[in-house]
């Protein structure tokens, strides 16, 4: 990452993934070819997808969304023919440990739970209800 006062560039890096971006054309450019010269790169074009992440470039920069990552989700859960809610979680509603049966798969709810925990990038509002069912990743019952 590399701030100035006149442009910001950011050098995003996964595994053998690099994402170059910025607010000045020139800067990236620069960046790409001092890049090149230390590392084997290919340049595959505009970012599209990335770890899940739906890109796409707007007059005001970029739009993320993971839509295509959460229907995978709710297909995952078999929660894909769910009914939506305007709320996430029942205001009141009283999570405990000891209520309720043990979850036949553990390990399935916690790669749910950690889905969800992914999904907050871009749908910071569930926040809350994903870190309520992540008090309960070590004993999950039916009720969470």
């Amino acid at each position: 990452m590399r701030f100035s006062t006149s442009f910001t560039l950011f050098v995003l890096v996964y595994i053998y993934d690099i994402i170059v971006t910025g607010s000045c054309r020139e800067e990236i450019e620069q960046a790409i070819l001092l890049l090149n010269k230390s590392y084997s790169l290919k340049d595959i074009g505009d970012l599209n997808y990335f770890l899940g992440i739906e890109v796409k470039a707007a007059r005001e920069g970029l739009h993320l969304s993971q839509k295509r990552y959460i229907e995978d989700l709710l297909k995952r859960s078999k929660m894909d023919n769910a009914k939506s809610l305007p709320t996430p979680m029942i205001s009141n509603l009283k999570l405990t440990s000891s209520k309720g049966d043990l979850v036949p798969n553990a390990t399935e709810y916690r790669s749910i739970v950690g889905g969800l925990q992914y999904v907050t990038i871009t749908r910071p509002e569930i926040a809350y209800c994903v870190n309520k069912v992540c008090q309960f990743m070590q004993n999950p019952l039916n009720l969470h």
